[in-house]
């Protein structure tokens, strides 16, 4: 075990951290949603088909897939902040890149740039915020970060409907990419100018004078490491709660547009104000979850929050008949969203979780791939609704929702609980196990 005290940070370094982090994860949520407001108009400006759309889409998510693993690899072998640099070289030239894009094959190569940077963003990110900020209040900070996909969404909504109001089919989609890299500029700024963790540093610095414990010198790539002992074991329990987790979110999200507009008879400027509405109370529900978890432990936060988003489901499916009355707060299937929105805020809580199972050495590297593959074990979701659809409509398919969720609940319960752990730059690999010893 080494002082801490030696690895403590400045207010103004924690807050550069935070900002970092906020912006990085808003700018993130942004470039990956603004594409499903302008898709139709880049399909028409393309000229592409329909299984054009859908490979683009996946492609993308391949990428995040492929940056998610390198990138939290490359936070463990070459620091976090040196990570986070050059995800935000990916992202910001995938993105600009995408906003000149000629046809088809242009734009799919470069939202997968995109999407390489868009997954290596979070666990590197997400690591470097954990170690970083107080033991105490990870929880409640992780949130915060997650929230900044709520302020991600609505800026998406807001500059799509105004780029398509403004300018014509074949700028439109344009403007509306190239306003997602504008930030870009100030994100170099601020992540020039944060501190490396020094958990990390310290951790190298014991290495390269080979002043490390014999157990640690015998490591092996951290891509291998979490692939053994006690770290397999939160590998494969952390991925399942976070794809299940997933599974819910995306048989929601990404069909509920679908079901008010064709299904209930909302416009596309009510689907806008729904969007922008619930968007909010996802927030609220983020940092409510946030809260608790540092004052009840992370289970108890997920738990709580997971059942609040099951209450929702069940609430759109009895609101599934209610068609849109000419007013969107006086509209059951609103609140009933509103309510499945406020039930996700568990994924503010995988980052603080899935950094506090692994030592120093291997953390990035974990916490992003859990992610990672929680995110492709959701990816079921949008491919088997449909065909849950075609036998028993729409609504009914999107009850895959309550899989999802069950599974994720019972999942949690066989990870340890960790609020709290100090991280020390010398750990075993089996320390979650051994978490309540350090709280």
């Amino acid at each position: 075990m080494t002082d801490t005290g030696r690895l403590d940070y400045t207010s103004s370094e924690r807050r550069l951290v935070a900002v970092s982090a906020v912006l990085g994860y808003g700018l993130d949520f942004y470039n990956l949603i603004v594409l499903a407001f302008l898709m139709p108009v880049i399909q028409k400006d393309l000229t592409m088909t329909l299984p054009e759309v859908g490979l683009i889409v996946a492609m993308t998510l391949a990428g995040s897939v492929l940056g998610g693993i390198l990138f939290g690899w490359a936070g463990d072998r070459w620091g976090r902040k040196n990570a986070l640099l050059f995800t935000l070289v990916l992202l910001s030239g995938g993105a600009i890149l995408s906003a000149c894009a000629w046809n088809f094959w242009s734009l799919l190569i470069f939202r997968v740039i995109a999407g390489i940077g868009v997954g290596g963003e979070w666990g590197a990110g997400m690591v470097l915020f954990n170690e970083v900020w107080d033991r105490n209040r990870r929880g409640f900070g992780s949130a915060i970060v997650q929230a900044a996909s709520s302020i991600g969404l609505i800026l998406a909504a807001l500059v799509a409907t105004w780029a398509l109001q403004s300018f014509g089919p074949d700028k439109s989609w344009r403007v509306a990419l190239l306003v997602g890299a504008l930030p870009i500029i100030l994100m170099f700024a601020v992540r020039k100018g944060m501190p490396e963790s020094r958990l990390w540093s310290e951790f190298h610095a014991l290495e390269a004078a080979g002043k490390l414990p014999e157990e640690k010198k015998r490591e092996r790539s951290p891509l291998i490491e979490i692939m053994t002992g006690a770290s397999l074991k939160y590998f494969i329990f952390g991925t399942i709660v976070a794809g299940g987790y997933i599974i819910n979110y995306q048989s929601i999200s990404v069909f509920m547009p679908g079901l008010m507009i064709r299904g209930l008879g909302a416009s596309q400027n009510n689907l806008l104000g729904v969007t922008l509405f619930t968007a909010v109370i996802a927030a609220i529900g983020m940092l409510c979850t946030g809260y608790l978890s540092d004052a009840w432990g992370r289970r108890k936060a997920i738990i709580v929050s997971t059942l609040v988003g099951v209450c929702g489901v069940v609430a759109i499916y009895m609101s599934g008949g209610s068609k849109f009355p000419g007013d969107i707060f006086s509209w059951p299937m609103l609140w009933a969203f509103a309510l499945w929105s406020l039930g996700q805020g568990s994924i503010g809580q995988f980052g603080p979780w899935f950094a506090e199972l692994y030592p120093v050495e291997l953390r990035s590297t974990a916490a992003s791939t859990i992610f990672t593959m929680g995110r492709l074990v959701g990816a079921i979701a949008p491919y088997l609704v449909p065909v849950l659809a075609e036998s028993f409509g729409l609504l009914n398919g999107m009850m895959l929702a309550l899989a999802g969720s069950a599974i994720s609940l019972a999942f949690t319960m066989t990870l340890p609980e960790t609020a709290g752990r100090r991280f020390d730059v010398i750990e075993s690999k089996d320390v979650a196990d051994k978490a309540t010893a350090s709280v």
